[in-house]
């Protein structure tokens, strides 16, 4: 068993802004989304994507995230099966 992945201080958010868009597209197992489109929406200081590459990797250690390697960059889906788990995390974090 691993250890859930704990973010920095301010990742909480970007966190919450990876998932909000991989749900509200509807990312679930078979549709993918690519990394590289994950900084839209986000202002122009929080694009950094290192930073986003560690929440990325943490939330697919949690098994939260899919991951699927192409040619031309790293595509990104939720699981199906942390779905409960995913929409109390997002919905506990909206407020």
């Amino acid at each position: 068993m691993h250890k859930k992945f704990m973010p920095k201080p301010g990742t909480d958010k970007l966190k919450i802004h990876i998932l909000k868009k991989l749900y509200g597209q509807r990312c679930w197992m078979g549709k993918h989304f690519s990394i590289n489109n994950l900084p839209q929406g986000l202002p122009s200081h929080e694009r950094d994507s290192t930073i986003i590459k560690k929440v990325v990797d943490g939330l697919i250690k949690d098994q939260w995230i899919l991951s699927k390697p192409m040619y031309y960059g790293l595509e990104l889906s939720l699981n199906i099966h942390k779905k409960k788990e995913i929409e109390e995390y997002i919905e506990r974090n909206l407020a």
